[in-house]
């Protein structure tokens, strides 16, 4: 995974700017003795800004930068004049990322829109010069304040893939193979377990020029939820995806048995993933003859929807998408 270009997780030092010293200042020209004070005030610190970007599918551009400081404000001036503030740093983010506290692993915020923007750590605010103090009791104050110190931090950026459609299934079930053969993406494929190493997003087309996103997520063995295998660093994929489509290969040994136990370790992990709309998709069913089909509808899990397909032969492939974009689209 070192040459891998995927970066879901990264760590990160981030410190916002110091807020600016108010000035302590009093008006001073000819003809003008005692012209009171106009000290002005500070300017505040710069912001650590996380910023949605959908041209973004990683957080590799992030992984090497691992101190990230703001500007700090400036310091105000007489004839109140302000300081000027510092300058935030804007950190593009793909769309699905989660911010958290590095040590307690406080859910911040997430960024789940094109544009959207959330001050991660937030800059210093600026002193208040002498004027701000006048008063008709104290009418010429000879102090300011200082600048609030800046926020420092660990924080923990955690991407978790926006699909409409995500792939579940055991190693070799025929995933990558799919989404080859349903959009343009380009993923490995080989006859060995966890071929793919790092999810990948592939646009599927439908009729009408319509399209939706299918990811696929690496595979799931028995025991994922506690880590086996992938387990931990994938099944997070799995939460933003609208729906699921369970891939099982018709050379199954029992198809029903390998639906719960995928569908056991999306429970363990994570109970509202069973609220998803699901669909069962038999792969390789162009080794089938239609009696052999027929037979192996009668074993299927009766609560789930189910179609059989062949990415080799394009078997129940139309069928599929329309299956897919009539679920993801029923409630409009």
């Amino acid at each position: 995974m070192s040459n891998s270009n995927f970066v879901d997780y990264v760590r990160l030092f981030c410190a916002s700017g110091n807020g600016g010293k108010g000035s302590m200042h009093l008006h001073r020209e000819k003809f003008v003795a005692k012209g009171g004070p106009d000290g002005g005030n500070g300017g505040r610190g710069g912001h650590i800004i996380l910023r949605g970007n959908s041209q973004y599918w990683t957080l590799i551009h992030l992984k090497y930068r691992k101190h990230i400081k703001a500007e700090h404000g400036g310091a105000g001036s007489g004839s109140l004049c302000t300081g000027a503030d510092g300058e935030d740093i804007i950190l593009d983010v793909p769309l699905g990322t989660v911010a958290k506290v590095s040590d307690t692993k406080e859910v911040l915020f997430e960024i789940t829109e094109e544009g959207e923007e959330r001050i991660l750590v937030k800059g210093g605010r600026g002193g208040m010069g002498n004027a701000f103090f006048k008063s008709a009791t104290n009418q010429t104050p000879r102090y300011a304040q200082p600048g609030e110190p800046g926020e420092e931090n660990w924080f923990i950026l955690e991407l978790k893939l926006l699909a409409d459609v995500g792939l579940v299934g055991f190693p070799n079930a025929g995933k990558s193979t799919l989404l080859s053969t349903v959009s343009a993406a380009k993923p490995k494929i080989a006859d060995y377990a966890f071929t793919t190493l790092e999810p990948n997003l592939g646009i599927v087309e439908c009729r009408d020029h319509k399209s939706f996103v299918m990811a696929d997520i690496p595979g799931i063995i028995e025991g994922a939820h506690t880590g086996r295998g992938l387990g931990l660093r994938f099944l997070k994929h799995i939460e933003r995806n609208s729906m699921l489509l369970f891939l099982i290969p018709a050379d199954s040994k029992d198809i029903k048995q390998e639906y719960k136990v995928l569908l056991n370790e999306l429970k363990q992990y994570n109970p509202e993933l069973l609220d998803k709309e699901r669909l069962l998709a038999v792969s390789k069913s162009d080794m089938l003859d239609e009696e052999l089909e027929r037979e192996i509808k009668k074993t299927l899990p009766r609560k789930i929807p189910h179609i059989f397909i062949s990415s080799v032969t394009g078997k129940g492939i139309i069928q599929l998408k329309d299956m897919l974009w009539e679920m993801l689209n029923k409630e409009l």
